[in-house]
């Protein structure tokens, strides 16, 4: 937790520094308060006193138990300050270490984990921080300052106020023993319970079409009867923390006034006083001292979730990334322009190659097109170009550069990424087309629209282009979604352009007319198009077919079908040889 706890600069170290002295402060003038009752017992008992003395002390024990108040009131201020500056800081860290992951990283932790460790895991920590640094630092002060005080004043009694220590740290190491195992098992819960309540809210559609509501009821009831069973184990063995607390405190007080019962029945008159005042000032004390372990249990309560919480958080913050950023940032001398160089790639802990031996070359505003069946490694070349991983063999050089030399943002900067699933941001339809640019005018956004065959539908909308479009384009269909992406790759206006089955969901025709004008208005980039259909394909400057991660044709539509078997056979599934 410590670890964390770097991302506290001067302003919030001398903050700390703050609320340590007034604390100490508070303790102080709490600790008076003892000292004063004893001198009110003394004077009441004594003939002859005037009750302004009893007043004068009485009013110094006000003073101090204002003080006291107002300078937990600031302290309380103070960490709460702390606490959420800490949140905003680790949540902000945490999100821009998760902006860097590959695809690899994001596998890795799942992304149910990942919501849970930026939202679940850091309030924990926040909670901690807010009220554990308070007691954290007030009780062993207290615990220490009540001690020093009643030292050498009774042996019967300080033996008492041992016996309730030891008994009070017996329970506490119990407790924490075999509640803390617990607190890293109900964090894990917490992320499966995410991921089936994610899982059934992503897949509602088919979930209803296969009337499968029970069946995922069943999924998420399992995991939820799993995490309130962990919950109810821990909160029932903590539950016992308390009472326990107040046992001790309520039999110590109780032993205090039998000793002091004895001591009283055994001692002269003149020593009777002292021993009553001392009994007073004592108990007092030794109240302070069980208060003292009360808020180190309350700390133990909530330091195994905020212990836990921390290392899932730094696990993140501390993964190495498999992406390394290069430092290539000026413009090359070529433009749009892909070589692959004896490309093979395999997941990272696979054993087999989802790609071998991959070898092509792409000129400025050429057409490269990509097919195969399903599974022989089509997305997978985008995944590479786009560096979501990077090769296991071989090079992807883009303008001449290897794409490992390249900053990232430069790399992306170049290329135009339209993904086999639409992603629509809850935002206006300009908002989308523009996103990821600073600066984009209207006119671009329009332009960018219509070359995707996009206005027709969004010129028709209420508010048009500033309509809102749901998060995941609910409110619109999936051919929609598809022109809307494509239309914010063209406003980006890229060297290069990478369709990953990206005209899967149009109908022949808006296909046809916008790779058309795709042709027509941007002939100076590059096209990556990866598809499953022949009529997408069909006029690419060159298609590379591949089969089981394998190269088995490249050429022009004509070339392959007279010479690459698989082509045929893909084509022929389609289309008859007559319209071919």
């Amino acid at each position: 937790m410590l670890k964390l706890l770097k991302v506290f600069k001067k302003k919030e170290c001398l903050i700390i520094l703050l609320v340590i002295a007034l604390i100490a402060f508070g303790v102080f003038l709490d600790l008076k308060i003892p000292d004063y009752m004893s001198s009110i017992t003394r004077l009441v008992q004594t003939e002859g006193t005037k009750i302004i003395d009893v007043l004068k002390e009485g009013s110094k024990m006000i003073v101090c138990a204002f003080g006291s108040l107002l300078s937990m009131v600031i302290v309380g201020y103070m960490t709460s300050y702390l606490s959420a500056t800490f949140s905003k800081k680790t949540r902000k860290k945490l999100f821009e270490k998760v902006q860097c992951f590959s695809m690899s990283e994001i596998k890795k932790f799942r992304t149910s984990s990942l919501i849970t460790r930026t939202t679940n895991d850091i309030t924990n920590i926040q909670m901690f921080i807010s009220m554990g640094l308070q007691m954290m630092i007030k009780a062993p002060i207290t615990a220490v300052w009540a001690i020093f005080k009643i030292s050498g004043k009774n042996y019967q009694w300080s033996y008492a106020t041992f016996a309730a220590v030891v008994f009070l740290l017996f329970i506490i190491i119990i407790l924490m023993k075999t509640v803390l195992p617990k607190f890293k098992i109900m964090q894990k819960l917490i992320d499966n319970l995410n991921e089936k309540t994610r899982e059934n809210l992503n897949g509602i559609r088919v979930v209803r079409a296969f009337n499968a509501e029970k069946y995922q009821e069943k999924k998420f009831e399992n995991a939820n009867d799993e995490l309130t069973k962990t919950q109810e184990f821990t909160q029932k063995m903590m539950s016992i923390m308390s009472p326990s607390m107040y046992l001790t405190m309520n039999m110590l007080t109780l032993s205090i006034y039998v000793i002091g019962a004895f001591l009283l029945n055994n001692a002269t008159m003149y020593d009777r006083l002292n021993i009553f005042s001392n009994m007073v000032v004592f108990s007092s004390y030794a109240i302070q001292v069980i208060m003292s372990f009360l808020m180190l249990a309350v700390i133990f309560v909530m330091y195994p979730r905020a212990s836990v919480s921390s290392k899932r958080v730094n696990e993140v913050i501390d993964t190495d990334l498999s992406i390394i950023d290069g430092n290539v940032i000026n413009d090359t001398k070529l433009k749009g322009e892909i070589e692959f160089k004896n490309v093979s790639f395999k997941y990272p802990d696979a054993d087999e190659y989802v790609l071998k031996n991959i070898s092509f070359k792409v000129n400025k505003g050429e057409t490269l097109a990509v097919i195969g069946s399903t599974g022989s490694g089509k997305s997978t070349i985008v995944n590479l170009i786009m560096r979501f991983y990077d090769v296991t063999e071989g090079v992807i050089l883009i303008d001449g550069i290897d794409i490992k030399e390249y900053k990232l943002e430069e790399l992306h900067k170049k290329l135009g990424y339209v993904p086999q699933k639409a992603v629509i941001f809850d935002e206006s339809v300009s908002y989308n087309i523009s996103y990821g640019k600073e600066k984009v005018s209207e006119k671009d956004v329009k332009d960018a629209a219509k070359i995707a065959q996009a206005s027709e539908f969004v010129e028709k909308m209420e508010k048009k282009y500033k309509s809102n479009v749901s998060a995941g384009g609910t409110n619109i269909s999936g051919g929609q979604k598809q022109r809307i992406a494509i239309a914010r790759a063209i406003a980006k206006k890229p060297e290069i352009f990478v369709f990953d089955d990206s005209f899967s969901a149009l109908d022949y025709k808006t296909d046809y007319v916008l790779r058309k004008e795709l042709k027509e208005k941007i002939n100076d980039a590059t096209n990556i198009i990866v598809a499953q259909r022949i009529g997408t394909i069909i006029n690419a400057d060159t298609i590379i077919v591949l089969d089981n991660g394998k190269m088995v044709g490249i050429g022009k539509h004509k070339e392959l079908l007279k010479k690459c078997k698989v082509y045929q056979e893909i084509a022929y599934s389609q289309v008859s040889k007559e319209e071919l």
